[in-house]
């Protein structure tokens, strides 16, 4: 009887368990030396954006506080000159 006690405690899988390797989050303006976020460069902002053309947080991104507000400001300006959608069902 012990022994079908250990044989339930032990957890087995089909496959091996996989361990994620997160990758270190930079700023990529800090890194590429990006001092100005061009709101008329669509494809750029993109990256920015979701599937519904909503904003990235700052932990998704890894953009510094700094840059996530002027790239925030660019969206903004780009969607009033129909540069990016407000709002749209798939971006990507």
């Amino acid at each position: 009887m012990a022994e079908n006690r250990n044989h339930d405690s032990e957890i087995r899988y089909l496959n091996p368990v996989s361990v994620d390797v997160k990758k270190k989050k930079y700023c990529r303006f800090k890194k590429s030396g990006i001092k100005y976020v061009d709101y008329k460069d669509g494809e750029f902002l993109k990256k920015f954006l979701n599937e519904q053309g909503k904003i990235l947080p700052r932990r998704l991104t890894g953009t510094s506080q700094k840059y996530q507000k002027k790239v925030a400001q660019a969206v903004k300006r780009a969607r009033h000159l129909a540069i990016l959608p407000f709002v749209t069902d798939l971006m990507k």
